[in-house]
């Protein structure tokens, strides 16, 4: 039976979510009926469609009997998450080939690197990327000659993104498909404590370079737990992942071979099987409920709330912070992976992983079972580890023992009691915080702030040693409206610094924070953003801010009268107009919902 107070989060977003749910499974099933069927396309149509294909695909295709797999990439050679795809259009072609269908390349998706960028113009584009992704699978999709997709995705935006595009066309069965991260390399407290001592001058940047090169230093996904990990997280805990495929590295014997199954299981549950799978009816309030537990109890990136709001919207469904935050109280912290443990994601992978606290949270009522999957109906179904089984992979049950208990916990005995995100709100706004590697003495700041416009003014003002005091750090002009809403990653170091020092400090912005954000205390995502005449927008240098993560507050402890009667300030945004390709999204800025809406243009 599933936990009381998670039945109640989902039945009220069942019923606040029926209109538009209603209005989206009845286009589903209408296109469903209609197609995908090629026969509907004309000659000239089909020719063009299968013109490059080779002959004995041109004859499969040419009958519209067998099943053709659409397959959507994000793969380039320079980022190290999305290089291992190259080989993957040949591995899912042949299965197919194998299996009687075919599979073709129906588009490209771009894929951008927050790691490249962090700290440089190229955020301000990182967040749109998300929407022009889902753009871009609509139109690899568009020329309806598929009956089913699998999609080639790992980073930040790129999978949320391939997953709305996905349900946009959510007549059609989706499998998406995990490249893996990297080996582990230089251990993350050894990687942080350089990055401090750079941040003070104590180390060079020869030095810097050289432990990020050890951190970050061959082709996979980084083997932190930050966003592109969560992602991978959230397709298994959502069914749309192979059961404990999201963490098994590039290049090796099993990974090919799951690609591979990952193919025949496409084919499975197309229209012209027995276990016909729209991705757009398998996605559901309850899957919803389940992504956001798992975000939860493992401790997961905080971007995913504002993608999970976009990602529920493109299905129909309406999900607030309210939903996200009280799922958090209800959800104990069952992983410890960095950044709120020294472990990586291949440690963790190994200690059991994802199909161990699937099983272990469904042992407890912390999710749904009766949800469906791409491997059928049941979340007990990903409760499987994959093996090397002849020239196939084995499922097995996963263990029900932790491998290791200072990774991966037991219900009864969890790293905490709740998932540690948390919305805070009052006459600042609301935001949301993720405590989960903040220690517990800095989960409650009362300071006075130091107000900047840019990120650069912080680093500076800390390089001046002029933030050497209790201070709260508010960072604005940050949204989605203002600048695309990059995150903030570069502040962790200076503030994690004076954090060492023994001074209270934290962070409040409209903007965001990486997913990898840790131990120093930030309140972000603040809607209303400035730009939009925000409170944030209203604050002055020794304005005492209470930031209570415990009981939910964010408050300006200014007079009454005082608050009311400041105007916010403005701030001149036209140098944010241009450049690194910033102006072509000046509609995106125009458009964009608030960051508590999903900061989507969609």
């Amino acid at each position: 039976m599933t936990v009381k107070a998670i039945e109640d989060v989902t039945k009220r977003l069942v019923e606040r979510s029926k209109p538009t749910r209603e209005i989206y499974l009845d286009r589903v099933r209408a296109a469903a009926d209609a197609g995908p069927h090629r026969s509907s396309l004309t000659c000239g149509n089909l020719a063009h469609g299968f013109a490059a294909c080779a002959p004995t695909d041109k004859e499969r295709l040419k009958g519209d009997v067998v099943p053709n797999i659409a397959i959507v990439t994000s793969y380039n050679d320079m980022l190290s998450a999305h290089a291992p795809f190259a080989r993957f259009p040949d591995l899912i072609k042949q299965a197919a080939s194998e299996a009687g269908a075919v599979a073709q390349v129906a588009g490209g998706v771009p894929a951008m690197c927050d790691g490249v960028t962090q700290g440089q113009r190229g955020m301000e584009l990182s967040l749109f990327s998300r929407d022009v992704i889902a753009m871009a699978t609509a139109i690899a999709l568009s020329h309806n000659m598929f009956d089913a997709a699998m999609y080639l995705g790992v980073c930040d935006k790129i999978v949320p993104g391939l997953l709305i595009g996905a349900l946009t066309f959510g007549h059609l069965p989706a499998v998406f498909v995990p490249a893996g991260p990297m080996p582990s390399g230089l251990p993350n407290n050894e990687k942080v404590r350089i990055r401090q001592l750079y941040a003070e001058g104590k180390v060079g940047r020869e030095e810097l370079l050289e432990a990020e090169s050890a951190s970050y230093h061959s082709p996979g996904t980084c083997t932190f737990y930050g966003t592109a990990n969560s992602n991978q997280m959230l397709m298994e805990f959502m069914g749309l992942h192979l059961p404990g495929s999201s963490f098994i590295n590039p290049d090796t014997p099993l990974r090919d071979r799951l690609t591979a199954e990952a193919t025949r299981q496409a084919l499975s549950i197309t229209a012209g099987g027995n276990a016909f799978t729209p991705v757009g009816e398998m996605i559901d309030e309850k899957s919803i409920v389940n992504a956001i537990i798992g975000l939860h109890a493992t401790g997961g990136s905080t971007n995913h709330v504002l993608h999970l709001v976009a990602i529920a919207k493109a299905a129909g469904i309406s999900l607030t912070l309210e939903d996200m935050s009280d799922l958090a109280d209800c959800t104990p912290l069952m992983a410890r992976v960095y950044p709120n443990g020294m472990a990586d994601v291949n440690h963790f992978h190994a200690a059991g992983g994802l199909p161990y606290l699937i099983g272990e949270l469904l042992r407890g009522g912390h999710l749904h079972e009766d949800v469906s999957t791409i491997n059928g109906r049941g979340l007990s179904r990903m409760a499987q580890e994959p093996k090397l089984e002849g020239d196939g992979v084995k499922f097995t049950p996963a263990s029900e023992v932790p491998g290791n208990d200072k990774i991966v916990a037991k219900l009864d005995a969890p790293f905490a009691k709740d998932g540690g995100l948390k919305m805070v709100s009052g006459n600042l706004g609301r935001a949301v915080i993720k405590i989960s590697a903040v220690k517990k003495e800095h989960h409650v700041v009362r300071a006075p702030v130091r107000v900047f416009d840019t990120q650069n003014g912080i680093r500076e003002a800390f390089e001046a040693g002029e933030l050497d005091q209790d201070m709260i750090a508010v960072c604005r002009f940050q949204g989605p409206r203002a600048n695309g809403m990059p995150e903030l990653h570069k502040l962790t170091p200076p503030l994690g610094v004076l954090q060492d020092r023994g001074y209270k400090v934290a962070l409040i912005t409209d903007g965001r924070m990486s997913g990898a954000s840790g131990k120093v205390p930030a309140a972000i995502h603040l809607s209303p953003e400035a730009v939009d005449g925000g409170s944030i927008a209203k604050l002055r240098d020794g304005d005492m801010v209470l930031l209570d993560a415990v009981n939910g507050i964010l408050e300006a402890e200014v007079d009454a009268a005082d608050w009311a009667a400041r105007a916010p300030v403005t701030l001149d945004l036209a140098d944010n107009e241009y450049g690194m390709g910033t102006e072509i999204f000046a509609a995106f800025r125009r458009s964009v919902s608030a960051s508590d809406a999903g900061a989507s243009v969609l």
